[in-house]
């Protein structure tokens, strides 16, 4: 017996709400022609209207609905469902003021239809957040999942919580949207691949304010071809714009590119509010340095901005849609080019009430460069600091280490600002102070113990499981989950940070003894300056040679591995010559003049990003100086002032797998210690070690290491049953004060946003350990068990780890890419 239209219309709004559109467009074109009765035709109509808006064909949607609610005959509730979809419609065409009129007729009507209701209160607040109206739309959001709650709808009941999550997301908590949209999208996900990567690119863009841009390419890239596939023009048009977007962050070209594609598929689907979005970012990625024809060509100049007049028009419609949040970026991102070029006269820069945090902190750098431009620089730096003011209070919220690197993306201007103006001033109290301000992004939170999580214990084993027998673990789906909620764990249980307070340059001197002083390099994009501060003096040292420098360190690390690896031989000379020229040029352009000025034996050294990887202690101007690697001057004088632990110190050892004299290290530098506690390769899982580390003093590891580049939390030292990762630091209850890795790699950074470098050191100072010894590159076997066995030496007589490095290397005659960070001394 064939269906009845309303039996297929019931089946197909099932298969809908599965993403299977094709098979639902098939079935509602059989109701429709057997639809006798208005309502269950207007009901049809409804629904197709939905599937062909999805296709991107908004218009025809439109028309195919009004038609449906001009039949005679319809009956109020089937007015009210076409009235709402008449309002989704609208919504999405950015015609906000309709969509409201028409969802309010809807929700007026299905009072007494709980599902149907709420529905449209779901689509009502999709319109308040356009609108910005976040209050409006999370009280909508809440309304609607508490019904599907009551009624027993759990994919619904999901969908409406991850937009509660995409509302945070808007307010700027992160962590809340995070925790929202991932426990909706394990309800999603399983429906089918289109419900997946729609929940996908709105969990992108919470990775991408989060500084986390590569992690959120790529899930945007998968979720465009998924809608590729899938024949849903508009959804992969949204993905393509979300993208650009994101690329606008650190690589204008390409995101200038995309949002120009983006903006055609649009116009050819006929939405013009999506159009104009994609514009705004495709200018504005022009005026970041990736300038891009209307029509996809590149300029001719690829320097030439877009004409003032184009900016202005294409402005004036994003505000015309309502979207005054993107049409104060383009106008700001337009003053900030013109005032990098020189020009101050322009508009007041003016900041909408509902402005996200990218738009405030836009304002703050757009401020900040015309003061430059017009030679203010007191005003530059005011306008720059109030700008990484609203940052930090941002920040507060977040405690976990991942987040409070990563989203400094978002000041990295502004520290630019600032940098290039103290330098500007002359006065070393100002850069010192803009010094520790930068750092201070990253640096500022006390370390936090998060509560224990065995959820989180059992997917890092299942990860070292993984990564021990596939050598492609990083892509693996599962993979890619685990490391997912492994993050998320991180963002929502440390909790909200403690921040420090940055030490005066005054107080710093007050700290420093007659024997110590602070290098502190700082790098204003174009320039790199060293302050050197002692108890007496602060002077600015030029480094004009600083070119020099960048271009020796590309070279650097293909020749460090080369001479560890190479060890006799007649390449041995060749390959130490072409390394230590090189050294001495970085020694000649980056240290010689600053330490000359500092004129003490002992150095603390504080570096941006650009300079992560140097190995210090191989340097010619580093010979016979004892130094340390802090992370900001702020953190080395709060940590000297805690008193180091007795000479008598517990110390315990572990040796990982597949390291040549790894036991042979361990041995020898136990000897120096009456008692010592040794895991012997076998015996060294990350249990152990995790146990033995919250019942020592000093933890010496000999293993091989792994650098995570796209995520530092995932580098690794690898033990008896796989890596000890950045996240399991975070899980031990205690962390010893003094943790000797000998691993190669492990002393490794990656530079995510300008001056913050993050890697496995920085992990275990984040976690309250005082002072780290590591290498950032390949250390040959036998100097390693050398060098540190005789640094072990000094350690068990009290010498604090930078003093007993630098003896061990005098007496042994080793020099070594060993370097200590942290306190040192």
């Amino acid at each position: 017996m064939a269906r009845s239209a309303d039996e297929l219309h019931r089946d197909a709004v099932e298969l809908v709400n599965r993403g299977r559109f094709s098979e639902a467009r098939r079935l509602l074109q059989a109701a429709e022609r057997r639809a006798n009765d208005p309502d269950v035709a207007g009901r049809v109509a409804g629904t197709l209207a939905y599937l062909t808006a999805r296709s991107g064909a908004v218009a025809e949607a439109t028309r195919i609905c009004q038609a449906a609610l001009d039949t005679p005959g319809l009956g109020g509730h089937t007015r009210a469902i076409l009235a709402g979809q008449m309002g989704a419609l609208a919504e999405q065409s950015g015609q906000f003021d309709d969509a409201e009129r028409w969802l309010a007729l809807g929700i007026a009507g299905l009072q007494d239809d709980p599902p149907a209701l709420a529905n449209l209160l779901v689509n009502r607040s999709l319109v308040n957040m356009r609108r910005g109206d976040l209050a409006a739309a999370a009280q909508d959001a809440e309304a609607a999942r508490t019904i599907f709650e009551r009624i027993g709808s759990p994919v619904d009941e999901a969908q409406a919580r991850h937009n509660e999550g995409y509302i945070a997301l808007l307010e700027g908590d992160l962590v809340s949207a995070m925790r929202m949209m991932s426990a909706a999208q394990r309800e999603l996900s399983g429906i089918s691949a289109v419900m997946g990567a729609i929940g996908d690119v709105d969990r992108a863009e919470v990775l991408r304010d989060a500084g986390l841009t590569t992690e959120a390419e790529r899930i945007l890239e998968a979720a465009a071809a998924v809608f590729g596939s899938s024949r849903i023009p508009q959804a992969r048009a949204e993905a393509e714009f979300h993208l650009a977007r994101s690329l606008l962050m650190h690589d204008p070209p390409r995101a200038g590119r995309v949002a120009a594609a983006a903006a055609r598929r649009f116009r050819t689907l006929g939405n013009e509010t999506w159009a104009a979005r994609a514009n705004g970012i495709r200018l504005r990625a022009a005026l970041s340095g990736g300038s891009v024809r209307q029509g996809g060509g590149r300029l001719d100049d690829p320097r030439r901005p877009p004409r003032a007049e184009e900016v202005d028009e294409a402005a004036s419609a994003l505000d015309g849609l309502g979207l005054r949040n993107e049409a104060a970026a383009l106008r700001m991102s337009h003053a900030l080019w013109r005032a990098r070029r020189g020009i101050t006269a322009g508009a007041p820069i003016r900041v909408p009430s509902s402005a996200s945090i990218e738009v405030r902190l836009l304002a703050h750098e757009a401020r900040a460069a015309r003061a430059t431009a017009a030679g203010r620089h007191a005003d530059a730096r005011r306008h720059a600091a109030a700008g990484l003011d609203t940052l930090a209070h941002w920040q507060d919220a977040f405690g976990s280490l991942d987040l409070q690197t990563s989203i400094a993306m978002h000041g990295s201007g502004l520290v630019l600002e600032g940098l290039g103006s103290a330098v500007r001033s002359g006065r070393p109290d100002v850069v010192f102070d803009w010094s520790e301000q930068a750092r201070h992004l990253t640096q500022q939170v006390v370390p936090l113990r998060p509560p224990p999580d065995p959820d989180l214990a059992a997917d890092l084993a299942e990860l070292r499981m993984m990564r021990a027998d596939d050598s492609e673990w990083m892509s693996d789906p599962r993979a890619v989950a685990i490391r997912e909620r492994a993050r998320e764990r991180q963002w929502t249980q440390t909790g909200r940070a403690r921040l420090q307070e940055r030490v005066s340059l005054d107080d710093l001197q007050d700290t420093l003894d007659e024997q110590t002083a602070l290098v502190a390099y700082v790098y204003t994009g174009d320039s790199l300056t060293a302050l050197v501060v002692t108890h007496a003096r602060a002077d600015l040292v030029p480094l004009h040679d600083a070119p020099e420098a960048r271009r020796a360190l590309p070279g650097l690390r293909a020749d460090l591995d080369m001479s560890a690896s190479v060890r006799t031989g007649p390449m041995r000379q060749v390959v130490q010559r072409s390394l230590d020229s090189r050294l001495a040029t970085l020694s000649s352009a980056l240290l010689d003049e600053p330490a000359r000025v500092a004129g003490t034996r002992r150095l603390v050294v504080t570096a941006p990003g650009v300079l992560s990887g140097i190995p210090w202690a191989m340097l010619p101007g580093m010979r016979g100086r004892v130094f340390t690697l802090a992370p900001s001057a702020t953190r080395w004088a709060a940590v000297r002032e805690s008193p180091r632990t007795s000479p008598v110190a517990r110390v315990g050892f572990a040796v990982g797998p597949r390291v040549a004299r790894g036991s042979e290290e361990v041995s020898v530098a136990a000897s120096a210690w009456a008692d010592a506690r040794i895991l012997p390769a076998d015996d060294a899982t990350v249990d152990a070690v995790t146990d033995i580390a919250a019942h020592v003093d000093v933890l010496h590891v000999a293993a091989h290491g792994r650098h995570a580049v796209d995520n530092p939390l995932f580098s690794g030292i690898e033990l008896a049953d796989g890596a000890l990762f950045g996240y399991d630091i975070d899980r031990m209850p205690r962390v010893p004060e003094t943790v000797v890795l000998s691993a190669c790699e492990v002393g490794r950074s990656s530079v995510r946003w300008g001056e913050e470098a993050i890697g496995m050191t920085r992990i275990w100072l984040h976690a309250g350990v005082r002072d780290v010894v590591a290498t950032p590159v390949i250390v040959a076997d036998d100097v390693a068990c050398e060098l540190l066995g005789a640094m072990h030496e000094g350690l068990a007589a009290g010498e604090p780890p930078a003093e007993a490095l630098a003896a061990a290397s005098l007496r042994t005659g080793l020099v070594a890419p060993f370097q200590t960070h942290g306190s040192g001394f």
